[in-house]
C-alpha cells in the first residue's frame, strides 16, 4: 500500500516549522498511543504512521531530502526502517519526557571533579620561573578494589529492578513512562558486598605532592592545568584536573604592570639639580642610571629590556623608573644658612630658576582676580 504524504499525516502545511510539527504530533500520538488504546490495531496504526512522519520532518536533512523527492528520497536514511515499537517508544520519550519527568538513566562511570590550588610566589620566582612541591588534598582510585567499589574478588551486579539499564517504566495514567531506577539511582548497578577500604564509593581521600613547574613570566591570576591531578573518577571514570593559580606577592621595590616594570627611586636636592649617576636595582642586578641636570621630581626614566619577558614569549619589557626629589631633613644651623643665601640669591634672578612655581602663581593670581571681578 503507497504511504500517505507525510505532512497530510501530520496534517500540516509543508512549511510548517519545527514547533508546529511538534505539537501536531503530540495531538496525535497522546490520542492514538497503544497504551491509550490497548487492542485498538488502527489507533496502533496512526500512531505508527505519525511517528514516521515525524521522524522524517523533524530531521532536517531527511525533510529536505522528503521534500525533493518524496518517500523515494529517503533511500536508507530512515523513514520507517527503523518504524517499530521501540524506536515509537524513544520518539515519544523524548517528545512527552518533559511532562512526565521521564529519565533515561544515568552512567555508572563519571569523570572525576576539578580541583583549584592557589600558588603564592614572589616577583623574582613568577618572572625567571621556578619549580615548588605542593602538597593537595584529593581522592584517588581506591587500590583495593581498582575503583569498582565491590569487596575484592566481586563485582558489582545488574541491578535486578531496572536489570542493568538505570531506569524503569511507570504507568502514568494512560501512559507508559521512563524514570530514573529508585534502587540504584540510574547506575545500572548495584555493590552487594562493598569493599571495606573505600565503602562502595570506589576512591578514597588522601593528600598527595605534586611537582608543579612554573613557566617564566607568568602573573598574578595565571593558570597552570595539571591534566588527570583532579579528583579520581567514580567506578573507575577518568580523573579531573588540577588548576594551579598564581598569586604574586607585593614586591617592596617594584610593581609589575604586563611585561614593564615600575620602581621610585628617592634623590637629593643636590643630585636633581646638579645631575649625577646613580646605581639602580633590576631583577638581573645593579644598573647604572644617570641623572641629568635640573631634574624636576617625578620625572620618569625608560631601562629597555630591563623587565619581564612574557609567558607567552616576545621580547622583555621596560624598567620604568620614576625621580623623587627629597627635601632633606635635621638639617644644620650652617646649612640653614646656606640655603637662606640661596634662596635669596635664587629671589634676586626674579624666579627665573623657577618657571614653573612663577607660572603656577601666575595662574593663581588670574584666578582669583576673575573671581573678583
Amino acid at each position: 500500500m503507497d504511504k500517505r504524504d507525510y505532512y497530510e499525516v501530520l496534517g500540516v502545511e509543508r512549511g510548517a516549522d519545527s514547533a508546529e510539527l511538534k505539537k501536531a504530533y503530540r495531538r496525535i500520538a497522546m490520542k492514538n498511543h497503544p497504551d491509550r488504546n490497548p487492542g485498538d490495531e488502527e489507533a496502533e496504526q496512526r500512531f505508527k504512521e505519525a511517528n514516521e512522519a515525524y521522524e522524517v520532518l523533524s530531521d532536517k536533512e531527511k525533510r529536505a531530502a522528503y521534500d525533493q523527492f518524496g518517500h523515494a528520497g529517503l533511500g536508507g536514511m530512515g523513514g520507517g526502517a527503523g518504524a517499530n515499537a521501540s524506536g515509537f517508544s524513544d520518539i515519544f520519550g523524548d517528545i512527552f519526557g518533559d511532562i512526565f519527568g521521564g529519565s533515561r538513566g544515568r552512567s555508572h562511570v563519571q569523570r572525576g571533579a576539578d580541583l583549584s590550588y592557589t600558588l603564592s610566589l614572589s616577583l623574582e620566582d613568577a618572572v625567571r620561573g621556578t619549580e615548588v612541591k605542593i602538597r593537595i588534598p584529593t581522592t584517588t582510585t581506591c587500590g583495593t578494589c581498582d575503583g569498582s567499589g565491590a569487596k575484592k574478588g566481586t563485582s558489582p551486579e545488574n541491578c535486578a529492578t531496572c536489570s542493568g539499564m538505570g531506569n524503569v517504566r511507570m504507568r502514568q495514567g494512560p501512559f507508559s513512562v521512563q524514570q530514573t531506577c529508585p534502587r540504584c539511582q540510574g547506575a545500572g548497578k548495584t555493590i552487594k558486598d562493598p569493599c571495606h577500604v573505600c565503602h562502595g564509593r570506589g576512591n578514597v581521600e588522601e593528600t598527595k605532592t605534586l611537582s608543579v613547574k612554573v613557566p617564566a613570566g607568568v602573573d598574578d591570576g595565571d593558570r597552570i592545568r595539571l591534566t588527570g591531578e583532579g579528583e579520581a573518577g567514580v567506578h573507575g571514570g577518568p580523573p579531573g584536573d588540577l588548576y594551579v593559580q598564581m598569586a604574586v606577592k607585593e614586591h617592596p621595590i617594584f610593581q609589575r604592570d604586563g611585561s614593564n616594570l615600575y620602581c621610585e627611586i628617592p634623590i637629593t636636592f643636590v643630585d636633581a639639580a646638579l645631575g649625577g649617576e646613580l646605581e639602580v636595582p633590576t631583577l638581573e642586578g645593579k644598573v647604572k642610571l644617570k641623572i641629568p641636570t635640573e631634574t624636576q621630581t617625578g620625572k620618569l626614566f625608560r631601562l629597555r629590556n630591563k623587565g619581564v619577558t612574557p609567558v607567552r614569549g616576545g621580547s622583555p619589557g621596560d624598567l620604568l623608573c620614576r625621580v623623587i626629589v627629597e627635601t632633606p631633613v635635621h638639617l644644620t644651623k650652617r646649612q640653614k644658612e646656606l640655603l637662606t643665601e640661596f634662596q635669596e640669591i635664587q629671589e634676586s634672578q626674579g624666579n627665573k630658576q623657577s618657571p614653573k612655581r612663577s607660572s603656577w602663581f601666575d595662574g593663581v593670581k588670574k584666578f582669583v582676580d576673575a573671581l573678583k571681578s
